[in-house]
């Protein structure tokens, strides 16, 4: 086996556990490869040891490795970085999803830009809950009626919500954030909206967003190592 694939075997125990110790339903919490500043070459060892779903950061490299897997109908392409409105028809052409939908422009444009000849963009609403100057996402506050507006857009297909915390240090105040974004989730699903998505925690606090909910977990580091400059 490769490193790779032994990671991988690595980080899907730590959800089974993690889903365990939260009295969840095994197999609960998806797995996402983030990929971004990775080689080719590590997203087809992944790949070979039956990893499927893969996130990029940035646009011009994420439409490459999306045009370089073509042929592999199975791999999923999940878009998770900040993105700028003149950089939306790559992403709308060529990924399956987005989670850092922040604001309604961005919707509209992808929207607009998505081409009828396939299935809907699925999207999350990005929230920045811990109000970080320096995060990308919406405030919590402002989330239900981004939410409600981006469900309303053809062309794409309202899935959940997205996060990435402030680090903390101890499990405590990891969950904090992560069950601030689940009460949010509740509360959106409560008042009709159909979500079954919370992207949620990495690969250093993967069970505390488990512990709170997440349905959908980020993992780059645990997986690939440290992350290579862009």
């Amino acid at each position: 086996m490769s490193v790779i694939a032994d990671n991988l075997q690595a980080v899907r125990s730590r959800i089974s556990a993690a889903e365990r110790a939260a009295g969840r339903a095994p197999g609960s919490v998806g797995l996402l490869a983030v990929s971004k500043t990775k080689p080719l070459a590590d997203i087809l060892a992944a790949r070979a040891a039956g990893q499927f779903a893969f996130g990029e950061n940035y646009v011009q490299e994420g439409v490459e490795k999306v045009l370089s897997t073509t042929v592999d109908r199975e791999i999923i392409w999940h878009f998770i970085g900040p993105l700028q409105s003149n950089k939306s028809r790559l992403v709308a052409e060529h990924f399956d999803w987005v989670h850092s939908i922040d604001r309604l422009k961005i919707a509209e444009r992808l929207s607009a830009q998505r081409p009828v000849t396939r299935a809907p963009l699925d999207v999350c609403v990005q929230v920045n809950v811990s109000g970080e100057a320096s995060k990308s996402g919406c405030a919590p506050a402002e989330a239900a009626a981004l939410c409600r507006a981006v469900a309303g857009l053809p062309g794409l297909c309202l899935r959940g919500l997205m996060a990435i915390p402030e680090p903390a240090a101890d499990a405590a105040a990891q969950r904090r954030p992560f069950r601030q974004l689940r009460e949010l989730f509740d509360q959106l699903r409560a008042e009709g909206l159909a979500l079954d998505t919370l992207s949620m925690g990495m690969s250093h606090d993967l069970e505390a967003a488990i512990a709170e909910g997440a349905t959908l977990v980020r993992i780059g580091t645990a997986i690939f190592g440290e992350r290579n400059t862009p």
